[in-house]
């Protein structure tokens, strides 16, 4: 029986229909459609490219009791509001759903809002509209672009390396920058430089100058013999300053957060992935439990590129920091910032949807990580809006001689916005007071010697950097795309970097050469402003996919007779015996990496994990194993469990110790690096970052002077 006085509103997760509920009258039903609800088949392509690449939608498996339930619904109501996500794939879920409810009930509008705040969900529930077609096309068109591209690949994948590989348009460009700056790393070629540096002392304080230009050019410090001229044109000379400049800089604050630069600034300063970043973001839009006031959305909506700011919020920051700071922090106009090129402008920047909600007012509410990431949102975007730091910049040129030294400091002489961050505008310039003419004594001379350094690994931050930069995916898909190639094991991470596996790079060869189109920058940066386009209405999505179809399916077909088969070369024989027939066993590359197998299969199927190194235990005759805990996460223990209780979540390493025999392990020390060491706890070997001729038992078990003494780590 359809109830007159009702409207339906659904929502894609249970825990934003939660706090809606709170904000609308009795007369609101608040649902849930659990995100997707149809979509394309997963057992075969489903895009009919004869047919302007209609696709075949159906209702995904296990969602037909969910869809059902919605169908029910909507025939006992009298109008339906969908509200899914403010973005393309929003728009598709609420295109979705339209046309499935559409037979129960034909009063059907759309809504939208960027925060779910009371205020912005009255607002959209007062200015319902259609459903906006540009951005259903253009989430199609990316939709069947990656499918076209997966089920044209991946089978060709299948049948010459092995089954379960994939390839998809993005995780290509991204598996192969990775691919690419690891084998930088491995064709590096370390380059000998020098440094002088001179420490003086003037006024009871000290400072250093380092060596700058010899006869006033540059001079390169490029050996020992370099370093060597400079210092014997040192002796006995005297040090004057010849000139003190000093300048004024102002360093502005940074735009409020956009997707990716959260991302980042996660990564960096948190050490979280991307993928954590989104997730408690999610949560922090979606709704938190806050005493006395119910789950209540804390930020606007995480997916944007947009650094724009609403007139209501940007007076309500200006009025807090108006009643909080001293006048001077407070700009007379509000700060403004330029959106990147190609950003798309539907949605504010990420911000609190009340500045009034300092992070310490609601931490006993937040988790460690929410209040972690709410802190970094706040402080952000209030900083946004705060006049700049005004330091002084200090540079002193010395001579000695023909020799010319440079020393440069500087002191903050207004915090300005970083007073968010600390208060601290006390700092003094590690320069003394100096002038024209002065002369200087000299206390130390230190010429030290260096080697260039690889290219660092690619991490979340820098890695999404570089694919905003690129203009390749877009601010929701940087988290999925590393989770894609980490779940196919084309990578893994060591630390905070990403390092490409065997397989990984297997993959990448085979489509840097057979589909140089995908591995393209430039092509794949190409299509993401098509699909801008196409949300724009000014590009026709069929014609696009038309355009791309002919050439690709013409390289697949190429493909397929080019690449020859690697089935087998991938297993590799070892001296193991199958202890269940006594036959060899292979060491194969699986889906999540390597692993035994016995050679008499199909009639023997033993498996089991890759023996690592010897058991770190005393006594034990135990190999190490990967394992994985429920939640999935990694640990490493004995084969001999639970006669053997070793276990440990710290990385081994391909080494073993030169003084027990057992495996190392590597761990990260906060401020040197890694260091190697062995968990034997009767074995006082450790080497702080990795010193190669230590490793291999060339040396005495400590690195860079660092003595081990035994300390268990």
């Amino acid at each position: 029986m359809k109830n007159e006085e009702k409207t339906l509103v659904i929502v894609e997760s249970p825990s934003k229909s939660k706090t809606i509920n709170k904000y609308l009258g009795e007369k609101y039903i608040i649902t849930s459609s659990m995100g997707h609800i149809i979509d394309l088949p997963k057992s075969r392509l489903a895009v009919d490219v004869e047919n302007d690449f209609t696709p075949e939608y159906i209702t995904i498996r296990g969602k037909a009791k969910i869809l059902n339930g919605l169908k029910k619904m909507a025939s006992q109501v009298s109008n339906i509001l969908l509200a899914t996500d403010p973005d393309r794939e929003g728009e598709a879920i609420s295109w979705h759903l339209s046309n499935a409810l559409g037979p129960k009930n034909k009063n059907i509008k759309r809504i939208v809002f960027n925060e779910i705040t009371e205020p912005a969900i009255k607002e959209a529930v007062k200015s319902p509209r259609e459903i906006d077609y540009s951005l259903v096309n253009a989430q199609q068109a990316r939709r069947i672009l990656d499918r076209i591209v997966g089920y044209n690949i991946s089978p060709l994948l299948w049948k010459k390396i092995k089954k379960g590989l994939s390839a998809g348009r993005v995780q290509s460009v991204a598996l192969n920058v990775i691919c690419v700056r690891e084998k930088e790393i491995d064709e590096f070629n370390p380059v000998e430089y020098w440094s002088i540096d001179i420490i003086f002392k003037h006024n009871g304080k000290e400072f250093t100058a380092s060596f700058y230009s010899y006869k006033g050019e540059k001079f390169k410090l490029d050996n020992n013999e370099a370093a060597q001229k400079i210092l014997d044109e040192l002796k006995d000379k005297n040090f004057i300053v010849k000139g003190v400049q000093k300048k004024e800089r102002k360093r502005r604050a940074s735009a409020p957060y956009i997707t990716s630069r959260m991302q980042q600034d996660a990564a960096q300063k948190l050490s979280f992935t991307s993928g954590k970043t989104m997730m408690i973001a999610q949560q922090l839009y979606e709704g938190v439990e806050l005493t006395g006031e119910g789950p209540v959305g804390l930020i606007t909506y995480l997916r944007t590129d947009s650094t724009r700011i609403s007139d209501s919020a940007l007076k309500s920051v200006r009025d807090y920091i108006a009643g909080n700071y001293k006048q001077e922090y407070l700009p007379d106009q509000p700060n403004s910032y330029q959106n990147k090129k190609g950003a798309q402008d539907a949605h504010e920047a990420i911000r609190p949807t009340d500045v009034l909600r300092t992070p310490e007012s609601i931490k006993s509410n937040l988790t460690k990580d929410q209040y972690k990431l709410y802190s970094l949102i706040w402080k952000r975007f209030v900083a946004s809006q705060m006049t700049p730091e005004v330091s002084e910049v200090v540079s002193i040129a010395i001579t000695a001689g023909d020799i010319e030294l440079r020393a440069t400091g500087s002191r903050v002489l207004f915090d300005g916005f970083t007073i968010v961050e600390k208060n601290d505008k006390s700092r003094k310039s590690d320069l003394p007071d100096l002038k024209e003419g002065d002369e200087l004594t000299a206390t130390e001379i230190n010429p030290e010697q260096h080697f260039t350094s690889p290219p660092p690994r690619y991490n979340d931050a820098t890695l999404v950097k570089f694919l905003e930069e690129s203009g390749i995916g877009r601010p929701s898909t940087y988290a999925s795309i590393i989770n894609t190639l980490i779940s196919r094991y084309y990578i893994t991470r060591s630390g905070r970097q990403l390092l490409p596996t065997v397989l990984g790079k297997i993959v990448n060869d085979i489509v840097s050469v057979h589909f140089p189109s995908l591995v393209s920058i430039g092509f794949t940066a190409d299509m993401e402003e098509k699909l801008d386009l196409i949300e724009e209405s000014k590009f026709d999505w069929v014609n696009m996919l038309k355009d791309f179809y002919p050439p690709f399916k013409q390289t697949v077909d190429d493909a397929e007779t080019k690449i020859e088969t690697m089935k087998g070369i991938l297993d590799e024989e070892t001296d193991i015996k199958c202890e269940k027939c006594g036959k060899t066993m292979l060491k194969k590359l699986g889906k999540f990496g390597f692993f035994l197998a016995c050679s008499g299969f199909p009639e023997c199927r033993n498996a089991k994990s890759l023996p690592l190194g010897k058991c770190p235990k005393d006594g034990c005759d135990g190999d190490v194993v990967k394992r994985s805990s429920k939640k999935g996460r990694p640990f490493y223990a004995c084969t001999n469990y639970p006669q053997c209780d070793f276990i440990t979540r710290e990385n081994p390493s391909e080494k073993s110790c030169h003084k027990c025999g057992k495996l190392l392990f590597t761990k990260n020390i906060k401020g040197k690096g890694q260091m190697l060491h062995c968990l034997n706890e009767n074995c006082d070997f450790k080497v702080e970052l990795l010193d190669e001729d230590i490793v291999n038992g060339n040396g005495n078990g400590n690195s860079n002077g660092n003595n081990s003494n035994g300390d268990k780590q």
